[in-house]
């Protein structure tokens, strides 16, 4: 019985989780290049039940000979393993806006691979984003719309100085007075990367494979690959299966207390 209700118990846990992490991905449904998180779910260690008892043989002095049939399995309840973000890329959309840069990946050989703009946060860290709404700092710098310096390939901060650049398809950055080049960052496994905030993912990267492609458009955005529809619909399974379980746990409940308070009392 008490078994039961760490089931239970768990249950709902796990769907509360659940529901935090859909909550957290529909908020971010207009969030340019955000990625929705999946959560994995895991079951405790099954526990292998078995009838013990004694077989009677038919002997004189009636020896009797243990015996031990196994009954099946019995699950000790389930739990969120953790929150893998889904990497697929988002629609892209018009802004018209010189400062909007979406990064469209034409080819992945990686199954789980993923490109990325590399920015620099207010520690001076290195740091990944698919998130391309920039905008020009008063200094004069690209930057996000958080404030962190977008980088080049020679991880030095781009200066436009102003709104008055071009973006070719290939991640130059070209001025009046000068060329930069995007710092294009590849990652072959974007699972590994853990979520910073503020759309920001830290990990290792890898070398750009030969045949991999991928191009800049300025003046777009990528926009959030949440499906708002599919996760509404989840947010409504998660929702009934923790009612499910609070009426289990409810059962258990009026159980345990029959058991302490009519039973109980017989004996």
């Amino acid at each position: 019985m008490l078994r039961g209700f760490y089931t239970v118990a768990s249950g709902m846990i796990a769907q509360q989780r659940y529901q935090e992490a859909l909550s957290n991905n529909i908020a971010n449904a207009n969030t340019p290049g955000y990625k929705a998180d999946r959560a994995t779910f895991r079951a405790f260690p099954e526990m292998l039940m078995h009838e013990i008892n004694a077989k009677q043989l038919p002997v004189k002095h009636g020896m009797k000979v243990p015996t031990n049939r196994p009954i099946g399995s019995l699950n000790t309840g389930v739990y969120i393993q953790e929150y893998v973000p889904y990497f697929n890329q988002g629609d892209i959309r018009e802004t018209g806006i010189d400062t909007d840069l979406a990064l469209i990946q034409e080819n992945v050989p990686d199954e789980n691979g993923s490109f990325f703009f590399a920015v620099q946060n207010e520690a001076g860290d290195i740091r990944l984003t698919r998130n391309g709404n920039f905008t020009v700092d008063g200094e004069g710098y690209l930057v996000t719309t958080k404030g962190y310096y977008v980088l080049d390939n020679n991880q030095n901060r781009i200066f436009t100085d102003g709104l008055d650049f071009t973006v070719t398809p290939d991640g130059q950055i070209e001025t009046d007075t000068q060329v930069s080049q995007l710092d294009i960052r590849y990652v072959a496994d974007a699972h590994i990367l853990e979520k910073e905030g503020n759309d920001l993912y830290v990990g290792p990267t890898d070398a750009i494979p030969a045949h991999a492609a991928y191009h800049i458009q300025q003046g777009f955005l990528e926009e959030s690959n949440v499906n708002a529809l599919q996760t509404m619909t989840q947010m409504i399974e998660a929702y009934r299966m923790f009612e499910t379980n609070q009426r289990v746990l409810k059962a258990y409940d009026e159980s345990m207390g029959k058991a302490v308070n009519d039973i109980g009392r017989i004996g």
